[in-house]
């Protein structure tokens, strides 16, 4: 790439000053930097749907393109900070998991996997306090590494990055029980079942939070209005939604909320 990209995702919402001054950074550093912003309203202190917004979105990026990523519960603790070339594109950001998918998908594609330390303060600002990472060390790392300065400079290799792993599905006699992974800004409930778990079959009942949907509908607009439907999503995830309505707010479902699948004979 000619002008380097560099995207940005983090849980610091749209109202505080935080999420701005990453950019400022950046560009100061990096002026010709362009920076795409997939989200700041990652749960706050979620580290595994900031991994499943990361691992929906970095697929469309070209490579080259540097992640920045600052879901940071642990910051000021002993953590460790990383930069990681994972498949085509770099990573930067705490070592807490949130490359984790990323990671995941580049190894099964047997794509080249690097990761590296943040130890080398001459690519961080020359105050770093100990509750803002984000804009004293990660933004001026990703800044650099967009510019061309090679991932061995901002510290050792690391052998042993954090990763975490999606909830399981667990498979039951007549079906799933899975999990709600992300909400987005509609109240769409993301789940960690896909097509493969459905298995060509769209005759099943749902039970979430005491409610049941029943089949698999083809898309938000076909169904009437506030009705509680499921489909695949975009990314081919099992989607939980209310048509025109919030399904979030209807079930009064978190990340994390649990569900059953039951399929239909």
């Amino acid at each position: 790439m000619n002008r380097p990209v560099i995207s940005i995702t983090t849980d610091f919402g749209g109202s505080d000053y935080d999420a701005g001054v990453l950019a400022g950074v950046i560009w100061s550093i990096a002026p010709q930097a362009g920076i795409a912003v997939l989200t700041h309203d990652v749960t706050p202190f979620n580290v595994l749907e900031g991994a499943v917004i990361l691992s929906r979105c970095v697929p469309y990026f070209p490579d080259g393109t540097v992640h920045l990523a600052v879901v940071d519960p642990g910051v000021g603790t002993p953590r460790r900070g990383l930069a990681a070339h994972i498949g085509g594109q770099y990573f930067v950001g705490p070592d807490n998991g949130l490359c984790s998918l990323l990671v995941e998908q580049a190894r099964k594609d047997n794509l080249p996997v690097e990761f590296h330390a943040l130890e080398n303060p001459l690519y961080w600002l020359p105050a770093v306090t100990r509750i803002f990472h984000g804009r004293d060390v990660f933004a001026p790392v990703a800044a650099h590494l967009a510019s061309g300065v090679p991932l061995a400079e901002f510290g050792p290799a690391l052998a042993d990055p954090v990763l975490i792993h999606l909830p399981i599905a667990q498979k039951g006699l007549y079906g799933w029980r899975g999990t709600i992974l992300h909400i987005d800004h509609f109240g769409n409930l993301t789940s960690n079942l896909t097509s493969e778990h459905l298995a060509g079959r769209t005759r099943f009942q749902i039970t979430i939070q005491g409610e049941k949907i029943t089949d698999l509908a083809g898309t938000y607009g076909a169904a009437q209005a506030g009705e509680l439907i499921t489909l695949l999503d975009d990314s081919d995830c099992l989607e939980i939604a209310v048509s025109r309505g919030s399904a979030e707010k209807r079930l009064q479902a978190v990340v994390g909320t649990e569900f059953e699948l039951v399929f239909q004979e």
